[in-house]
């Protein structure tokens, strides 16, 4: 299983611009809750049944998923397809059977990119094995949307003590790193990719 993973993660790391046309929005380095529309829900945001939408609720339903900067490869190449057949029934048939999967695929994608990436530290990873290894379609959406950020923050702030542990650190550095540490996990995820190299600038 782990060296079937570990050709996967490579391939993933590879071929990671070419798997998702867009995938799941990590603002600075975080998961974004997802704004998609729920496919149940009818342009007046009632909760219609998908059965009893009309053709133009269909559309607005499908085009709110597209319009989500979470939306994957395949939930935007199906989607496209329900629009471009017209018909309430592709449309409907999207909405209800093909849009569950279609994501849990692109899920799954983003958590072999985020596998690959080196600057996933001990938490994401390990994370992110166990959902592989066991995790539902709704435990691996759900670690996306919350739990990626939660896990990102906690490397993150070992990340920022390892920065404080250096040797000859400057105080201005010291001083950011102490300031920053009790921070959001975005302003620690800033922080490590910029904040600190503009402080020694």
């Amino acid at each position: 299983m782990r060296l079937t993973r570990a050709a996967l993660t490579v391939a993933a790391a590879a071929l990671a611009p070419a798997l998702l046309l867009t995938g799941p929005a990590f603002a600075a380095g975080t998961a974004a809750p997802s704004t998609a529309v729920p496919a149940t829900q009818a342009e007046d945001g009632s909760d219609t049944p998908v059965a009893e939408m009309s053709d133009d609720d269909l559309r607005v339903a499908i085009l709110r998923i597209l319009a989500d900067e979470e939306s994957g490869r395949r939930v935007v190449r199906e989607a496209g397809e329900a629009l471009d057949n017209g018909t309430s029934e592709a449309m409907r048939y999207f909405l209800e059977t093909g849009y569950p999967p279609a994501r849990a695929e692109d899920d799954r994608v983003a958590l072999f990119r985020i596998l690959a990436d080196p600057d996933s530290g001990k938490r994401v990873v390990n994370e992110v094995n166990a959902l592989l290894d066991g995790g539902t379609a709704a435990d691996i959406r759900q670690w996306l949307e919350t739990g990626y950020r939660l896990a990102q923050a906690e490397d993150d702030r070992v990340a920022l003590f390892r920065i404080l542990a250096r040797p000859g650190i400057s105080e201005e550095l010291r001083a950011a790193v102490v300031e920053v540490v009790e921070g959001t996990p975005e302003e620690m995820r800033y922080f490590l990719e910029y904040g600190q190299f503009e402080v020694d600038a």
